[in-house]
């Protein structure tokens, strides 16, 4: 499974986030380009450890066992439901969210590993910083999937 904590595959997500347009048109899910930004952003908050939602009643009796969905080499599931607080349903600016996000790839890779946060994933629970990278990996990729780069 790749990880966005290896160079070569952080290097991939960026240019295929740079690949995306402005009117870019989603192959699924409810979101246009610049909130499907945004809501990345936002979701790289968390092991980045600027952003710590609560965990769910579900995600405590059952995220354990779901947890492999979110680093395993399968695909995420189109339209899979997410964390409350980073659905973005608000207008947003492209070119903003498209920098904002890239500059935070690239700062989660260059600080590591050893800098991700412990606080648990909302749903998944307590993840290991090397589970966090492929996690971020496949959730950029699920999203970039969506519009089709």
């Amino acid at each position: 499974m790749n990880s966005i904590f290896e160079r070569i595959h952080m290097e991939e997500i960026l240019e295929r986030i740079e690949k995306l347009s402005v009117n870019a048109q989603p192959k699924w899910g409810k979101m246009d380009v610049a909130q499907m930004l945004a809501h990345c952003s936002s979701f790289q908050d968390i092991p980045m450890g600027n952003s710590f939602p609560p965990r769910g009643w579900l995600g405590i009796f059952v995220g354990k066992f779901a947890r492999p969905v979110f680093y395993n080499d399968k695909p995420l599931p189109k339209n899979m439901s997410t964390i409350p607080t980073i659905l973005i349903t608000d207008k947003r600016d492209f070119e903003w969210e498209k920098e904002n996000l890239k500059q935070k790839v690239m700062s989660f890779q260059q600080a590591g590993p050893e800098n991700c946060s412990s606080h648990p994933h909302p749903f998944f629970g307590k993840l290991t910083p090397e589970q966090w990278g492929k996690g971020i990996y496949k959730h950029l990729d699920h999203h970039l999937k969506q519009f089709d780069v």
